[in-house]
C-alpha cells in the first residue's frame, strides 16, 4: 500500500506555508479535523459531566469515545485509559502510586537509553522509599541485555519503546520476558514508538504504557493504558468526594473536554490514513475520506474487533505509515554518506524509527539548525532530555535531530540534504 502525501498533506494548514519539518519527535503539525473537533467542543454547549442536561451528556460522551479511541490505538479495555497532562506528569504520579509498596531492600531497573521522564521519576521515588536503582547499560546505540538481571527483589523494569533521539527500538518482549519471571511490572514509554508503530500493549508486554497525542497529529497531552484490574490495586491520594472509579480515581480535577475531543480526533485522522493510500483513488475521494473518519465507538472495550474495525483502520494506516517513512529514511542516510565524514550518524540499531540523530566534525549543530531554519527547513539542535543517552555516548551536545513523519516527502529530504551541504561548505 502506497501512501498518498499530497491527500495526507492536504489536512495540515501549517504545511501551506513552504517549511519542511523535520521536528516531528518533538511534537508533529495539526490536523485540520483536530483543531476542528477542539473549536467544537470548547464552543459548543457543554458543562461537567452528567446524565440529567444534554451539556452534561456531551461532556460524558466525549469522555467515553476519548476512553474508546484510545482503547483501539493502544490495544487495551477502555477502562484502562487514564488522560494526564503529559507523559512525563503521569510518570511522575504513577511512580508515586507504585513506590508506595516498595521497600528497602527492593530494587528498580531504569537505561541509559531513555528520555530522562522516563528515569529521573523512578530514581527519585527509589531514593525517598529506600530502594536500589540498576541499570540496562547501553552497547552503542543498542541496549546490553547482558547487563540486565532482575532478581527476586526487583519490583519494576521502566524502559523505552523507542528512543527519543537514536530511534532505538530494543527488544521489549524479551526484557518484560525477564521482569515478569522476576514478578516484576513493566513501564513502558512509548511516546516516541507509538508516532511510528501500532501499539499492542500486551504484546510488548508492558503492564503500564504512556504516550502523548501531540506526536501523532493530538493535542498536548499524555495518555496511560493499562489493565483495568491492575489499576484496582493502586489507591492514589484523592478529594473526598471525588471518584474512586477506575480509571477516573487517577484524574485530578475536571477533564479539559476540548483536549479530549482532539485527541479522539487524532485518531480518527489516523485511521483513516489508509483509506487516502490504496491508489488508484481520486485526490477528491482521498481527500474526503481523510475529512470524513469514522465516529469513535463507545462501549468498555473500545470498537468491536473484526474487520473495517477501527482496530483494523489503524493497523492499515500505520502499515502504510512505516513503509513511507522506511523509505524516507533510507533516502536520508544515502544522503547522509555522500556527505563524507563530516558526518557522524548516531542511529545505527538494526530495528529503530525514522528518526536520526548526527553530530558535525568540528561544527556546532546549534549553528547548523540556524542556518537550515533560513532556508525553511526545521531540524531541531540539542540533547532533547535524553541526558543518560547523551552522557553514555559521549554525545556532543547540541546534536541535530532528524525526525520524519509521514507527511515528509522525498522532496523534503532532498532540501535538507542540500541545505546540509551548503552549511558544511
Amino acid at each position: 500500500m502506497v501512501l498518498d502525501v499530497a491527500a495526507l498533506r492536504s489536512h495540515f494548514p501549517s504545511l501551506d506555508h513552504g517549511l519542511a519539518f523535520f521536528d516531528g519527535p518533538g511534537g508533529t503539525q495539526t490536523p485540520r479535523p483536530v483543531g476542528e473537533a477542539i473549536v467544537a467542543t470548547m464552543t459548543g454547549p457543554i458543562s461537567n459531566r452528567g446524565t440529567i442536561s444534554t451539556t452534561e451528556r456531551t461532556a460524558d460522551r466525549v469522555v467515553t469515545e476519548f476512553r474508546a479511541a484510545y482503547a483501539d490505538l493502544l490495544g487495551v479495555p477502555a477502562g484502562g485509559i487514564v488522560h494526564g497532562r503529559s507523559a512525563t506528569q503521569l510518570t511522575y504520579d504513577f511512580s508515586r502510586h507504585l513506590a508506595r509498596t516498595w521497600q528497602p531492600g527492593d530494587e528498580i531497573v531504569v537505561s541509559r537509553l531513555d528520555h530522562d521522564a522516563n528515569v529521573r521519576p523512578w530514581i527519585q521515588a527509589a531514593e525517598q522509599a529506600g530502594v536500589t536503582v540498576r541499570w540496562i547499560e547501553l552497547d552503542g546505540a543498542s541496549l546490553d541485555l547482558d547487563t540486565y538481571r532482575p532478581g527476586e527483589r526487583t519490583r519494576l523494569v521502566a524502559v523505552t519503546a523507542a528512543s527519543n533521539v537514536l530511534g532505538t527500538k530494543p527488544p521489549l518482549p524479551e526484557i518484560a520476558e525477564r521482569a515478569r519471571a522476576a514478578g516484576a511490572l513493566v513501564w513502558v514509554d512509548g511516546v516516541h514508538y507509538a508516532a511510528h508503530d501500532l501499539v499492542d500493549v500486551d504484546a510488548l508486554g508492558a503492564d503500564f504504557f504512556v504516550c502523548s497525542p501531540y506526536k501523532f497529529f493530538g493535542p498536548h497531552c499524555g495518555v496511560l493504558a493499562a489493565s483495568p484490574a491492575l489499576l484496582e490495586t493502586l489507591r492514589p491520594d484523592k478529594l473526598v468526594p471525588s471518584t474512586n472509579a477506575v480509571p477516573e480515581r487517577f484524574e485530578f480535577g475536571t477533564l479539559p473536554y476540548e483536549q479530549l475531543a482532539g485527541a479522539t480526533a487524532a485518531v480518527d485522522f489516523l485511521a483513516a490514513v489508509a483509506s487516502v493510500s490504496a491508489r488508484p483513488a481520486p485526490a477528491s475521494v482521498s481527500a474526503r475520506a481523510v475529512s470524513r473518519p469514522a465516529p469513535a465507538a463507545g462501549g468498555a472495550g473500545g470498537s468491536p474487533a473484526g474487520p473495517g474495525s477501527r482496530r483494523d483502520r489503524l493497523a492499515a494506516s500505520f502499515a502504510a505509515i512505516h513503509e513511507h517513512e522506511l523509505a524516507l529514511r533510507a533516502r536520508l542516510e544515502e544522503g547522509l554518506r555522500s556527505l563524507g565524514d563530516a558526518i557522524t550518524v548516531h542511529s545505527t540499531a538494526p530495528d529503530r524509527t525514522p528518526t536520526t540523530l548526527i553530530t558535525l566534525e568540528g561544527r556546532d549543530a546549534r549553528e547548523a539548525q540556524i542556518h537550515l531554519a533560513g532556508l525553511g527547513v526545521l531540524a531541531p539542535a540539542g540533547s532533547f532530555y535524553a541526558y543518560e543517552p547523551f552522557r553514555a555516548l559521549k554525545l556532543t551536545d547540541p546534536a541535530l535531530r532528524v525526525g520524519l513523519a509521514p507527511y515528509n516527502t522525498p522532496e523534503e529530504i532532498d532540501r535538507f540534504l542540500t541545505g546540509l551541504a551548503g552549511f558544511l561548505r
